[in-house]
């Protein structure tokens, strides 16, 4: 199969927040005689992310989408490529430099029963992050930004949320916990990786109608991570298609879904479950 990158020209609305260039990620395995195996993960992957923009980065398990928003976030180091915040090289993997980045790029992680710790209430989630950007100091500050935060993700009322411990939660609302942890460093970008894959199909809907409603009312650039080309065409401005690391087809969402150009992308949506195809077959 050809991975050669089908781009299509689309509207540049935004100001670019986060942009990434050549990004290389390279792991190493398990030793094969007296030499470690290499295995590229990402493959010369470059993007930028718009304020007030959705982007989808889609692709099958392995593909890489999840090791980009990693590299992102600063999570683990890139081999080689580079990240610019606001057309500054960023360099820093921990200090201050490294806090500050953190308090402009959040990530919000797959799964909400583990990315929450179970030993603290919800209270603590969110002042720990208040106090670790710089956002609250006095008790007073802590609580009222708190339940703040909670409205802002629909935890109504935030009080009833507020003491709570995670596994008192549902999915839907550990999710919802989650972003707001995330609200709490004031960013400019969210980084949303599979924010919905281990959630029912009926709260699905809620976290990404909540995720674009963010999108507008905050003003973030956001990177949504899924394998699920249905809801990149609903509620994203623009999708990038990812294939063994690299990416092979990028554009507006509705033009890439609907009109799929490269061999991959049209694998992909004839392997997405579509009822219409099943009674047309009728």
């Amino acid at each position: 199969m050809s991975t050669t990158t089908t781009k299509r020209p689309g509207p540049a609305t935004g100001e670019v927040v986060l942009e990434a260039h050549d990004l290389v990620k390279d792991f190493r395995g398990k030793r094969a005689g007296l030499r470690r195996t290499r295995f590229r993960a990402v493959d010369h992957v470059s993007l930028a992310l718009r304020t007030g923009q959705v982007t989808a980065l889609v692709g099958q398990s392995g593909s890489g989408k999840s090791t980009v928003g990693r590299l992102l976030a600063r999570l683990v180091p890139a081999t080689s490529g580079e990240i610019l915040l606001r057309g500054r090289p960023v360099t820093a993997t921990h200090g201050r430099r490294f806090v500050e980045y953190t308090s402009t790029v959040q990530m919000t992680l797959q799964d909400p029963f583990a990315s929450l710790n179970p030993v603290h209430r919800i209270s603590h989630v969110l002042e720990r992050s208040l106090r670790i950007h710089g956002h609250a100091a006095t008790a007073e500050e802590v609580e009222h930004q708190s339940l703040e935060l909670l409205r802002r993700v629909n935890l109504t009322p935030p009080e009833r949320y507020l003491h709570r411990f995670p596994h008192e939660l549902s999915g839907g609302e550990r999710q919802r916990v989650s972003f707001a942890r995330a609200l709490a460093a004031q960013p400019q970008v969210l980084l949303a990786d599979e924010p919905v894959s281990m959630l029912d199909v009926t709260i699905r809907k809620e976290i990404l109608d909540l995720l674009a409603d963010l999108r507008r009312t905050e003003d973030l650039a956001v990177l949504y991570i899924t394998h699920d080309l249905g809801s990149a065409r609903a509620y994203s401005d623009d999708t990038v298609v990812m294939y063994h690391g690299q990416v092979v087809e990028r554009g507006p969402s509705h033009e890439v879904i609907d009109d799929p150009q490269h061999e991959y992308t049209r694998r992909l949506l004839a392997a997405a479950p579509n009822p219409r195809r099943r009674l047309d077959a009728r």
